[in-house]
């Protein structure tokens, strides 16, 4: 019998890969980390936008392993902000900074915004990438308002200043499943999930040859 063949999950975030066991569990992969893998290169953003940087990180960490692999760059962008802080949601407060002082920096940037020009979107774009240099992407939206405050425990990033209307509830009040069924990430994996499920019928295929 054929071994399953290995996905590679290039991020070193918990959260990401937390998220990433429940939405990608049932393909035929065994999921695998950077940790798990023993990889410990870095692969700098320098991308313009959320697509490059992803596709830049799936196709390094695919070359480096040997494995398929399943690389995202996510963000936020808020309208009174023309789009920031977007693909540099991670470090648009600097570097080596909490999530809360990004909250607070971001939150002292929409200082006197009213509630209805703080509209914005979580963004995810995921890159699938072979060794071989095959590259496919997908995204994922998910809209929502920047609260005045930060209220919730569950997720991370900038989840407890994303207000969800529909909800009545901040991203970091959702439980692990309720995100996985509304989120950016989610939306994106969900399109994610036959582009693997290909992959993966053709890696069982040319095991088996």
């Amino acid at each position: 019998m054929s071994e399953q063949a290995k996905l590679l999950v290039a991020s070193n975030n918990l959260g990401k890969l937390r998220e990433y066991a429940s939405l990608l569990s049932g393909l035929p992969f065994e999921l695998t980390t950077l940790a798990g893998e023993r990889i410990t290169d870095e692969i700098e953003e320098t991308g313009s936008s959320m697509e490059q940087n992803a596709i830049q990180k799936a196709t390094a960490y695919a070359a480096l392993s040997g494995l398929i692999t399943l690389a995202d760059d996510s963000g936020l962008e808020v309208d009174a902000l023309d789009g920031e802080p977007g693909s540099l949601s991670r470090r648009y407060a600097g570097e080596n900074v909490s999530d809360m002082e990004r909250m607070d920096y971001l939150l002292a940037k929409l200082d006197g915004v009213p509630w209805e020009a703080r509209g914005a979107r979580f963004r995810c774009v995921i890159a699938i990438a072979t060794p071989e240099g095959r590259v496919e992407t997908c995204q994922g939206v998910c809209e929502g308002i920047v609260a005045l405050d930060s209220k919730g425990e569950g997720g991370f990033g900038y989840d407890p200043i994303f207000y969800l209307p529909e909800l009545d509830k901040r991203m970091a009040e959702l439980t692990l499943e309720e995100k996985n069924r509304i989120s950016h990430r989610a939306r994106a994996a969900q399109k994610a999930r036959p582009i693997l499920e290909l992959l993966g019928e053709q890696k069982r295929y040319d095991q088996t040859l």
